[in-house]
């Protein structure tokens, strides 16, 4: 006769076990950061491009805040760049401190939604002082 099988732990809601959760959460996690990555190599490129025509075009830092000052595309294109950077820098983030730091997961994750949010919210800022 066999040994009888340990009770398995309670489900919690939804029906999903905690691993479960974890992996849909995790797999979250990866798309939201590689979606953020293309929005974020679309905007470096555009960023980069018009730098370069900027500085070829003999504008100084000057004119080109003159040029930006109330320009609502500007303000728009930038408020994409800073949010993709605040969804993309968490995920990494955390698992750098996961890895080389020895943190826990929920520690980890934590640790990588504060820097995200303080990109988010100095990145606006900075947005709305150039552009407002």
């Amino acid at each position: 006769m066999s040994a009888p099988k340990p009770a398995e732990p309670a489900a919690p809601r939804g029906g999903m076990s905690g691993s479960a959760a974890r992996a849909i959460a995790q797999a979250r996690r990866w798309y939201w950061q590689r979606l953020s990555a293309m929005v974020l190599a679309l905007c470096v490129a555009v960023h980069l491009g018009v730098l370069v025509y900027a500085v070829h075009g003999g504008l100084s830092a000057a004119a080109i805040l003159g040029r930006t000052h109330g320009n609502v595309a500007f303000a728009a294109f930038y408020a994409v760049f800073v949010v993709a950077c605040a969804l993309h820098v968490p995920s990494g983030l955390a698992n750098i401190a996961r890895e080389w730091w020895g943190l826990g997961e929920d520690a980890a994750l934590w640790a990588g939604r504060a820097c995200g949010a303080g990109l988010l919210v100095m990145g606006l800022r900075a947005v709305w002082a150039v552009a407002a």
